[in-house]
């Protein structure tokens, strides 16, 4: 049977409990904090629960409380406060040292062994958690450094610095040709189609660890063939009409090879994210040989993006409070940035039609 400690400078207190429980626990029994740190001692891994009395001799219910704090113990085994008294700020006290209930005196047999049921139920269930992920969170942080070691040895391979030297000279590559169209727009039409473009290459971490994940080797020649957005680039235009129009007038370009198109614009992920995606390949001149490497290249306004970096914080950053209700708001300031960005496209063409 499980072993309960009843801690009550009262004996009668004490043989009331032992007469409730005793058919289903096994009973120590302590009549000061003395003894019953005692009695912890011996038996610290085998308590269930502890019944403790505040007011008593020597060593009262606080100090005792304190002490099992001290020794770590609080966090193994469950608590309740053996009590007449309902003061709030007593209670409070207790709550905020780590106990789980409050049994009242004078005893009722039914609620005394339902109580210590429910608080060594959910302290078992609690533990179990902990262990859970405290397993979980060791595993990953193995598989973190397995991650980073083999990231370290694909940045000392001559192979794997070439690939990236290619891939970013396919990102230079796009960046030129989406520069060339700015600077046409900019003469012909006296405005801009993009406001800025971002770019990069994925990190030798990410990239082994998608490799891992999707259950590709981990090669030059498995990068090259299974991953499409190692090379990235980030195009922000002010309205969603320059965004298609710009996509449109860069994949006219006869050296340009169009592998797949993803259009969040028009059909946002649930999450409420939209972007255009176009996953190309695109040549690039080296010295001895002209060679199409992969780049992604989305295409974005300026509230879409604002949009998706704050919600990338959310996706990466650990224990946010209020995740779900974050979530929720994201979602509806996602519908209003849509309404919001083809609310301004109609001012703007007003404006430009008023010019005519």
């Amino acid at each position: 049977m499980q072993r309960v400690l009843v801690v009550d400078d009262a004996e009668v207190n004490r043989e009331l409990l032992r007469e409730i429980l005793g058919a289903e626990y096994t009973i120590e029994m302590a009549e000061n904090g003395e003894q019953a740190i005692q009695k912890l001692l011996k038996y610290e891994t085998e308590i269930a629960a502890l019944l403790l009395d505040l007011q008593m001799p020597k060593m009262n219910g606080f100090e005792v409380l304190e002490e099992m704090q001290d020794r770590e113990w609080i966090k193994k085994i469950p608590i309740l406060i053996i009590s007449s008294e309902s003061a709030v700020e007593t209670e409070n006290k207790c709550f905020e040292m780590g106990v789980s209930d409050f049994i009242r005196k004078p005893f009722e047999g039914s609620i005394v062994k339902n109580r210590i049921k429910n608080a060594v139920e959910l302290f078992a269930c609690k533990n179990q958690l902990e262990q859970t992920v405290e397993k979980q969170t060791v595993a990953l942080e193995e598989q973190n450094l397995i991650i980073q070691r083999q990231a370290e040895k694909l940045k000392e391979a001559k192979p794997f610095n070439h690939l990236m030297m290619q891939y970013h000279s396919a990102i230079m590559e796009v960046e030129t040709k989406l520069k060339v169209l700015n600077e046409e727009f900019s003469q012909e039409y006296n405005r801009n189609p993009f406001e800025s473009i971002k770019s990069r290459l994925k990190s030798p971490e990410s990239i082994y660890e998608k490799l891992e994940r999707k259950g590709f080797p981990v090669s030059v020649e498995s990068i090259r063939e299974n991953l499409t957005d190692v090379a990235g680039v980030r195009v922000i235009c002010s309205f969603p009409d320059d965004i298609y129009r710009l996509a449109r007038l860069f994949l006219k370009q006869d050296d340009i090879n169009l592998l797949r198109e993803k259009d969040y614009i028009k059909y946002p992920k649930t999450n409420g994210y939209r972007s255009l995606h176009l996953i190309i390949e695109i040549p690039i001149f080296l010295s001895n040989e002209k060679m199409f490497m992969k780049v992604e290249v989305q295409f974005r306004t300026i509230a879409m993006d604002f949009w998706a970096s704050l919600e990338h914080k959310l996706k990466y950053k650990k224990n946010v409070k209020n995740a779900d209700e974050i979530v929720r708001q994201l979602k509806n300031c996602a519908d209003s940035i849509e309404v919001l960005d083809y609310q301004m496209q109609e001012i703007r063409n007003k404006i430009d039609h008023s010019k005519e």
